[in-house]
């Protein structure tokens, strides 16, 4: 357990850190126009979509082998966020990165600014969750060290 334990805080703290820093990366990104913005989402949208799959889901299968082993308590308030993390990615943000892998950085869409302000709410609800989720888990560990 002491290796799933570690697997959890690790995968957990690497996602929430991740999906902080896009935040951070993001707010950055509202001052400049639409040509820039769509050039560099989809710079974005070549690799960190496979960040974010290889780091939510071993969040979620050991917070789960977590829940498991004790059924109740934080870690079943962190598997619920992590799930809420990924089922509003396949609902809001990878729907939305589909899209935006085709605009046209010449000419993006009308409504960009709307699309980017629905990814980014959307992505700071993910990074809030992910972080109480993070902050449980680690509590979690401390409590099962004693």
């Amino acid at each position: 357990m002491r290796l799933v334990r570690f697997a959890n805080v690790w995968f957990a703290g690497l996602f929430a850190g991740f999906l902080l820093t896009v935040l951070v990366f993001e707010q950055s990104l509202r001052r400049f126009d639409a040509q820039i913005y769509t050039q560099v989402r989809q710079v974005e949208l070549v690799r960190l979509d496979g960040l974010a799959s290889v780091t939510l889901l071993p969040a979620i299968i050991t917070t789960a082998v977590l829940v498991l082993r004790a059924r109740r308590g934080p870690a079943m308030v962190a598997l619920v966020l992590l799930a809420g993390v990924f089922v509003l990615t396949l609902v809001v943000n990878l729907p939305i990165n589909s899209d935006q892998a085709d605009w046209v950085v010449a000419n993006p869409p009308a409504d960009w600014a709307d699309v980017r302000d629905r990814w980014q709410l959307a992505h700071l609800g993910r990074t809030v969750a992910a972080m109480v989720a993070f902050g449980l888990l680690v509590g979690v560990r401390g409590r099962s060290a004693e």
